[in-house]
């Protein structure tokens, strides 16, 4: 039997692990989004929790990823809460990644034209419903490459959890390899696979700078 052979018969270990890294990455990056923008929309007060938020936010940034997934799986244990690799998994990425995505959206704030914001101000227009119907949706369209090199991250960051036994994509490559020693197939399909998710979120991305230049948000 042929080492292509051997991975064609290994197919379902790497659909299944295909299929958990889609899962993963697709739950945390929404999470870590929806925590980013609020994360942004609390960070509009000069008070003591936008304080402490952007330290919380700093601290994450300087924080290896790997590190943070280690304290949540095998750090958490120690305090009577013992959360599965799958989970801790999900809520190391969306975490982390909501600094970073809190931190693109907040440099965009800050160099935002005000005149659209003084105009919706004057015209009545709350706090709340000022960030969410006028100011986000412009943060995210003029952010979208950046947002888009932080969904890479992300995906890429899946592989991580292989080391706390999340069975990912990278982890049924590990298993196959191990078993069968065919280490360079393995991986070029692990490659490949990753290749084709890269493909469609830059697909995507690109829909939405068309969307955003329908909208008016910026040019096509």
């Amino acid at each position: 039997m042929t080492e292509w052979s051997i991975i064609w018969e290994a197919r379902g270990a790497f659909l299944n692990g295909a299929l958990n890294t889609l899962i993963l990455f697709v739950l945390s990056v929404l999470a870590a989004f929806v925590i980013g923008c609020f994360s942004v929309y609390l960070l509009e007060g000069r008070n003591w929790l936008s304080t402490l938020l952007r330290g919380a936010i700093n601290l994450m940034r300087m924080l290896p990823f790997l590190v943070l997934a280690y304290l949540l799986y095998y750090g958490l244990p120690a305090l009577g809460i013992k959360p599965s690799a799958w989970g801790a998994g999900l809520v190391a990425l969306a975490i982390y990644h909501a600094a970073y995505f809190a931190e693109i959206l907040r440099g965009a704030r800050l160099v935002l034209p005000l005149g659209q914001v003084e105009a919706a101000k004057a015209h009545g227009f709350r706090p709340a419903r000022l960030y969410w119907r006028i100011i986000l949706p412009q943060l995210v369209i003029r952010t979208r490459p950046l947002l888009g090199n932080q969904l890479i991250y992300a995906l890429k960051d899946t592989a991580f959890l292989t080391i706390i036994t999340v069975q990912e994509l990278t982890a049924a490559a590990n298993s196959v390899q191990a078993t069968y020693f065919i280490p360079t197939e393995a991986f070029i399909v692990v490659i490949a696979l990753y290749w084709i998710i890269s493909i469609c979120l830059e697909l995507a991305l690109k829909w939405a700078s068309r969307f955003g230049a329908k909208r008016g948000f910026e040019h096509a």
